[in-house]
């Protein structure tokens, strides 16, 4: 079994080289080259601030390259499970933030035409058991009762969605329409590259240290030091590193996936079942078919890790999804690439945007808990929004640090 570090997104994406040579100073300096820093250098870029990313490695190289590529509008889990973890007001703001930026990433990949293979053909979650149907029904009549569209399918509705027969324990599935599709790494790319159009930089260059430097912020850096106004912080899983306070607050842990060799077209939706801790799936447009999760087999269920590596327990227990649930595809499934990424989880499953508790110049973006894809565009508008007025916007509030869900 070959373990490789490097995703199917990032194998599928034409080089991206960053120069070295720092200026030495910036309006705003956003440290972090995944989607939530692209799309907050984009926005500023757009306003004509001179903005400036700092990325460590390669564009696209951590979480937001190497997921399952989804944009679903909603809420990490299901909606009744987030109104119990956040409260409904919590709950609903971020299905409107998910739903804005759905909007908001269709206007920038046509207006920019950047071709990542962004598309809306929905999101179907498969249904095993009895009580997997009822919580699903649930949730689709609360959907369906606050205004957003969402379908309860029968088995036979999903199998005439899906071109192989499904395993007989599939009984039916939950359907989210219009949900996207894209690739991930070529999205990022993508929204760098119209920033560099509208006036921004973007550079190589390992952020060590933030310090207070009058009224303005010095970042201490691999290639010298940089001073802006504002600083955005946009590393996830590894912003303790530079805000060692919120250590305990986002902490890492191992996701894992692998891609199949091509096939002809199965299903086109995005796909997730709930057999260990929730596993989803996408065929590409070239038809592989990519696959994550089985968390639960890894020790510790990956918590804590930092290495994006991935381990033979939890390959193997992927391995055993795909046949489980089309049966007739066993034979044809040969598995051509396998990965791991480090995601920035919370204890309340909720994403975090706030002032820097030590630096009030300084805003962090963190958190996401695998689910960043559909907060990119918004979350990265409303971050410009806040480094160009200072504060916070109030549809930032319910994201805030202080929270009550989030134990502390």
């Amino acid at each position: 079994m070959v373990l490789e570090s490097v995703s199917y997104w990032q194998r599928t994406s034409p080089r991206f080289s960053l120069p070295t040579d720092l200026p030495p100073v910036a309006d705003v300096a956003i440290i972090g080259g995944g989607l939530l820093g692209a799309a907050t250098c984009y926005w500023l870029a757009r306003a004509g601030v001179h903005a400036v990313l700092l990325e460590r490695t390669a564009l696209a190289d951590g979480a937001t390259g190497r997921n399952g590529g989804f944009v679903r509008a909603g809420t990490a889990g299901s909606y009744p499970e987030a109104i119990a973890r956040l409260g409904q007001q919590t709950a609903r703001a971020v299905m409107d933030i998910t739903y804005e930026n759905r909007v908001l990433l269709r206007q920038v990949v046509q207006e920019e035409e950047i071709a990542c293979d962004y598309r809306e053909p929905g999101a179907l979650q498969l249904a095993l058991t009895e009580a997997q149907s009822e919580e699903q029904r649930q949730e689709v009549d609360l959907l369906r009762a606050e205004g957003f569209s969402a379908e309860w399918l029968g088995r036979a509705q999903v199998q005439a969605m899906i071109n192989t027969l499904l395993a007989p324990e599939i009984l039916g599935g939950r359907f989210l329409p219009e949900q996207g599709l894209l690739h991930s790494a070529r999205l990022v790319q993508g929204l760098v590259q119209a920033a560099l159009r509208h006036g921004a930089q973007a550079y190589q260059a390992e952020v060590h240290k933030i310090e207070q430097d009058g009224a303005h912020v010095r970042l201490r850096t691999s290639q010298g030091s940089l001073v802006a106004q504002r600083v955005i912080v946009a590393i996830n899983a590894w912003t303790s590193t530079l805000l060692p306070e919120l250590t305990k607050v986002i902490v890492p842990v191992l996701e894992q996936m692998q891609a199949y060799e091509a096939l002809d077209p199965i299903f086109s939706m995005a796909l997730s079942v709930h057999m260990n801790t929730g596993e989803y799936m996408q065929q590409t447009p070239s038809g592989n078919i990519l696959i994550g999760g089985c968390g639960s087999v890894a020790p510790n269920a990956g918590v804590g890790v930092w290495e994006s590596v991935p381990t033979i327990p939890v390959q193997k227990a992927i391995e055993q999804v795909l046949p489980r649930i089309f049966p007739l595809l066993a034979p044809q499934l040969r598995v051509v690439q396998r990965w791991a990424g480090i995601l920035g989880c919370t204890q309340d499953m909720h994403p975090i945007v706030d002032v820097a508790p030590t630096f009030p110049q300084v805003f962090f973006v963190g958190g996401f808990t695998g689910h960043g894809m559909p907060f990119g565009l918004r979350f990265g508008q409303l971050l410009a929004t806040a480094a160009m007025d200072g504060f916070l916007p109030s549809a930032l509030q319910p994201f805030r640090l202080d929270r009550p869900s989030l134990d502390r």
